[in-house]
C-alpha cells in the first residue's frame, strides 16, 4: 500500500472539512468524519445526501483539517472523490468503527436501525497538492 503525506495527514485528524461543487460551481463545505486508507482518505455518509449527488456530478473535491463545526485548521488539498460500491462502504464502515471507538459504533448501529445498510455509502478521496487561494 502506499502513502502520501496529505492522505496520511489528514487521515489522522479527527473532522476533515470536505468541499463539493455545484453545477454552477459554488462551493458547499461539510465537516465529515474520515478514515485513513493507504493513500487515500474513506468517509461514509448518507447515500441521498447533497454530497453524494454533487460528487455524481463532479468528483472534484478540496478537503481541510477541521473542527466539528466546519472551522478550517489548516489548508485545503484538492483531490478527486469516488462513490463506493456495498462491499467497500462495509469496509469503510470497519474503519470508521475502529477510529472513532466509542462514537463511531454507536453511531454506525444507530444509523443501521435508521435506514439499514442500504442507506449509507462511503466515499474514497484521492489526495493531490494544495489548492491555491
Amino acid at each position: 500500500m502506499t502513502t502520501n503525506a496529505p492522505a496520511h495527514q489528514l487521515g489522522s485528524q479527527k473532522y476533515v472539512l470536505l468541499t463539493t461543487y455545484r453545477r454552477v460551481g459554488t462551493p458547499v463545505r461539510t465537516p465529515v468524519w474520515v478514515a485513513p486508507d493507504g493513500a487515500a482518505l474513506l468517509v461514509w455518509t448518507v447515500m441521498d445526501s447533497g454530497k453524494v449527488k454533487r460528487i455524481r456530478n463532479n468528483t472534484e473535491i478540496s478537503v481541510a483539517p477541521c473542527t466539528s463545526r466546519g472551522k478550517p485548521l489548516g489548508p485545503a488539498v484538492a483531490g478527486r472523490a469516488e462513490i463506493l460500491d456495498a462491499e467497500e462502504t462495509r469496509h469503510v464502515r470497519r474503519l470508521i468503527r475502529k477510529k472513532y471507538w466509542l462514537a463511531g459504533p454507536i453511531v454506525l448501529f444507530l444509523s443501521r436501525l435508521r435506514r439499514g445498510t442500504r442507506g449509507t455509502v462511503g466515499l474514497r478521496i484521492g489526495v493531490g497538492q494544495e489548492e491555491r487561494p
